[in-house]
């Protein structure tokens, strides 16, 4: 019979209380796809042409880009968890805004809050969960959160199915309440409490972390001990910005988290049903969404399990190939047309739910991952946000130019324009990824200062 640690169920339960974070970012994602069509069929004047449906999609990005500039600086001050929680209430009031709106305005100003909160919260959680855990069990529990949000987006589109989209907005508030309970108890990030000079022992007591975890802690204490009067230098001067501790993390981290986005992945949950309607799909489009939806939450936690026993850069392979073809076979539903009549009505379905396969099983949740593990300690907060500002950016551009990309590509060309990005994505993990499994977050630091052992820069040994 085989004894689960207490350490393993702590640390477990951190992860779980910052995932909640990442569920709530799945229902904002998964709104629009049932609160569009919901909206046409209760309140028809509130959306007038489909330019206002697009804003309604791609408005929570934008909102969300503006949170991830601003949550470098607050979780670096006020630390991970407090972070978290000081964005519950705000999302909760996102959501009332958007159920209570009377109109089109300020539908747009909800979803730019939940948006807000979504920058708010995406890195910090992240980052937390990697600093909390210990390095065998890193990939798992650091797969967790991306497991959530596609918890999220389902758990959106099969509410949304029943429930009136202002209904629908009420029961999302309903999370974020939970998320800042749930987070009470937990302890602060030791890595974070040792950089602000406060006492991380009672935190790392509680998670209970194995001895590896706490060199790694400690190694940051003895170094502070070695130069007590030398301050980190900014990371936005030359000589740290340029440093490979800095630079090379940064790159794979923007890269990924740019092909992510580019792959389509957003312009197919924000208007799943649309692109089925249009598609002519044999499948009811409800039908086929809630059906999309689930296949990424089983496949992301099909991911979750092999993360730490395939590696990160085998899944992400796959990943890219799977999407690459999908996303193919998409573009060729919609130019050739297919008669419902024949089996090949149902490519569409059939093209997007390998689709979600593919993506699910690394470039799903994979970037977000590596974005609590690439980067060095002491400048982790601001280049974790930068990264998911980048990924929010690219995420608002893929929504609001899709139906802009189908009037000049037509709906096959945006599909085959997606498959390229794929394609190349392929070709950069392939040459430029390197393997995080297994490896302390010092090995990985360590990895991209490569042999420039004693660079004049001082860069916080990683914890």
């Amino acid at each position: 019979m085989t004894i689960i640690s207490s350490a393993f169920l702590k640390q477990l339960w951190l992860t779980f209380g910052a995932s909640l974070a990442f569920l709530i970012i799945g229902l904002v994602r998964g709104y629009s796809a049932s609160a569009i069509p919901s909206i046409e069929n209760n309140d028809p004047s509130f959306i007038e042409h489909s330019e206002q449906k697009s804003w309604i999609g791609a408005i929570p990005p934008l909102g969300a880009f503006v949170g991830s500039m601003l949550s470098g600086p607050l979780m670096q001050r006020a630390g991970r968890k407090r972070t978290l929680q000081l964005s519950a209430p705000l999302w909760a009031g996102g959501w009332l805004l958007l159920g209570f709106a009377p109109g089109f305005a300020l539908i747009l100003v909800g979803r730019f809050l939940s948006g807000l909160c979504v920058g708010f919260v995406l890195a910090p959680a992240q980052v937390y969960v990697s600093e909390c855990c210990d390095p065998e069990i890193r990939g798992r529990l650091g797969s967790l959160p991306t497991l959530s949000m596609s918890l999220g987006i389902l758990i959106s589109y099969v509410a949304g199915n029943w429930l009136y989209w202002r209904h629908l907005a009420f029961f999302s508030a309903i999370f974020c309440a939970a998320l800042f309970i749930i987070l009470v108890p937990l302890p602060e990030s030791p890595v974070w409490l040792k950089s602000r000079g406060l006492d991380a022992e009672p935190a790392i007591k509680w998670l209970q972390l194995s001895g590896r975890a706490v060199a790694t802690v400690k190694d940051e204490e003895a170094h502070s001990e070695k130069a007590p009067e030398t301050e980190p230098m900014s990371l936005f001067t030359r000589e740290v910005f340029f440093s490979s501790a800095v630079i090379k993390p940064l790159i794979v981290g923007f890269a990924l988290l740019i092909f992510q986005q580019f792959s389509g992945i957003d312009a197919v949950i924000f208007f799943t049903v649309e692109i089925f309607q249009s598609a002519g799909s044999r499948l009811d489009a409800m039908t086929a969404t809630i059906a999309v939806g689930a296949v990424q939450l089983i496949s992301n936690g099909v991911s979750t399990m092999l993360v730490d026993r395939a590696g990160r850069r085998p899944l992400l392979l796959l990943s890219a190939v799977t999407m690459c073809i999908s996303m193919a076979a998409m573009g060729a539903a919609f130019y050739f047309q297919f008669a419902a009549e024949s089996w090949l009505g149902y490519l569409p379905i059939i093209s997007l739910v390998v689709f979600m396969l593919g993506f699910s099983l690394g470039f799903g949740g994979l970037p977000f991952l590596l974005l609590g593990e690439l980067f060095p300690t002491h400048y982790r907060s601001q280049l974790s946000a930068m990264a998911s500002a980048v990924n929010l950016l690219s995420m608002f551009t893929v929504i609001k130019s899709y139906h802009a990309l189908e009037a000049v590509l037509t709906s096959a060309g945006t599909f085959w324009m997606y498959t390229c990005f794929c394609a190349a994505a392929f070709i950069f993990v392939l040459f430029m990824v390197p393997e995080t499994k297994g490896k302390s977050l010092a090995e990985i630091e360590q990895h991209f200062r490569g042999k420039k052992q004693k660079e004049v820069v001082h860069l916080q040994t990683i914890s």
